[in-house]
């Protein structure tokens, strides 16, 4: 059974794992499109400030042309800065020109390639500092370089500690009044700290990673959920379809082997009446010439025990239906209590009743459920073979009457208490193991529930029998 189970449990684990690795699929996927839009964002930021970079340099040429070249010269005649009155002419309007923008050094490159302005004065005068940068700016094409430093980690994962942009462009004479760029006069360093820039991207990157985190782990959370939940239910059912059907097989067999038992049930009686009969009028005979010879009183018993197994036989296999009528629960058991005190008082037996109050009537075939009763009863006193404590409880609560039999025998192995009410199962060396496969028969006929148990603590089984009240007048109309 544990395979049938399994194969039809698989589609849906199949399922289950395709889902999960679907899933996980995604959710690496969710991370590399974020890395991506990541490295979109830093490549838009990284134009943003290139494009940033060459608007200051082109202000910063307008402001160097107009309030430094032309005054300059128009007063000195020349450019020279290492006049101080020029340089700090140069940089007064290159610092107000620059003023609370995002720009820590400024390099200014005159045509031979030699630093003729700096934020750094210690780089004033040195020479061939520009390198490709420098070579393409006198040319006429600006360019930009990003640098970053940080540690063996910090860059390969995208936060370093710094980020610098540095810009190389020309400083072109201006035509004024034409607004046509002039001739190269020199090459304009900026260096820009966009490490502020990246750490918000990075921050961006960090929210958009953990946010997918935090979504794909509520949908796999959810979904595990799902799929346990579903997988119970899958396993519920498929254990129901499965007792169903083993409850199915085995009423077809034991159908076919009802009307197999009935039928030499039938044919073993006939004959069996007329042994019994025969042997007490042998009896009887025997008695007027041998009364110490047995056999005939042995052959008697034993006819009469084999028809008590052949009655059970056809108890089993043909039950009958049960005739409803009202009765109360307490009188039944009272009338077993009754037939058994005189045949077990004096064996060491104690039969001890709690019976509620106020029971209500139910709707049951008293016949059958005495013989029922009876069968339990029989069963305890068996148990306890030198005799013992037997208790009785009856209880209602709703719709349901309760009788609950309780003994102090050795009990029933855990393994072994749901065969009890299997036929011809017994654990008594005889017996036909139909008595409580018939109990069985009847409690179910009754629309009720029967089970058995140990119970916790102390020796003995328990035998719980749950029967539904059912008024007059709803039997009536059913």
């Amino acid at each position: 059974m544990p395979l049938i189970e399994n194969e039809k449990i698989k589609p849906f684990r199949l399922v289950k794992y395709f889902t999960i690795i679907s899933l996980v699929v995604i959710f690496i996927g969710a991370l590399v499109l974020s890395f991506l839009n990541i490295h979109w964002a830093r490549a838009m930021q990284l134009k943003k400030s290139e494009e940033y970079a060459l608007v200051l340099v082109e202000n910063l040429n307008h402001q160097v042309f107009l309030q430094f070249i032309i005054p300059v010269v128009l007063k000195f005649g020349k450019i020279e800065l290492s006049n101080p009155d020029q340089f700090e002419r140069m940089d007064t309007i290159v610092r107000s020109t620059l003023h609370s923008f995002k720009v820590d050094m400024v390099n200014i490159y005159d045509t031979n390639n030699t630093i003729s302005y700096s934020f750094d004065k210690q780089l004033i005068g040195r020479k061939n500092m520009g390198g490709t940068g420098y070579e393409y700016a006198i040319s006429g094409t600006p360019t930009s370089t990003l640098v970053q430093r940080g540690n063996f980690w910090e860059i390969p994962m995208g936060f370093p500690k710094e980020s610098r942009l540095t810009t190389f462009a020309p400083i072109r004479a201006e035509r004024q009044f034409l607004r046509i760029s002039g001739p190269v006069l020199g090459v304009v360093e900026i260096v820009q700290d966009i490490s502020e820039d990246y750490q918000t991207i990075l921050s961006f990157q960090l929210l958009v990673i953990a946010t997918c985190v935090v979504v794909m782990s509520i949908l796999i959370g959810v979904l595990i959920y799902v799929v346990q939940r579903g997988e119970a239910i899958i396993q519920q059912r498929t254990q129901e379809q499965l007792s169903l059907k083993e409850k199915l097989a085995q009423s077809e067999r034991l159908s076919s082997l009802g009307g197999m038992v009935a039928g030499i049930s039938h044919e073993i009686r006939n004959p069996l009446g007329i042994i019994r009969s025969s042997a007490e009028l042998l009896k009887k005979k025997v008695a007027q010439f041998d009364p110490s010879n047995s056999i005939p009183e042995i052959i008697v018993e034993e006819s009469s025990r084999l028809n008590l197994i052949i009655t059970d036989f056809l108890n089993f296999a043909k039950p009958r239906l049960p005739q409803l009528a009202a009765c109360r629960i307490d009188d039944i058991l009272e009338k077993n209590i009754v037939f058994i005190t005189p045949q077990i008082q004096d064996q060491g037996y104690i039969i001890v009743k709690h019976f509620a109050h106020h029971l209500p009537e139910i709707q049951a075939d008293s016949d059958m459920l005495y013989q029922a009763f009876l069968n339990i009863f029989m069963n305890s006193i068996q148990a306890m073979p030198e005799g013992g404590k037997i208790q009785v409880s009856i209880q209602s609560a709703g719709r349901i009457v309760t009788v609950c039999i309780e003994d102090e025998g050795p009990g029933v192995p855990e393994d072994l208490l749901e065969r009890i009410w299997d036929p011809f199962f017994t654990t008594k060396e005889k017996g036909t193991g139909l008595g409580l496969g018939i109990v069985k028969n009847i409690i179910e006929s009754h629309n009720g529930g029967i089970r058995a148990e140990n119970r916790k603590g102390e020796l003995g089984v328990r035998v719980i029998i749950e029967l539904p009240i059912t008024n007059i007048s709803e039997s009536a109309i059913q």
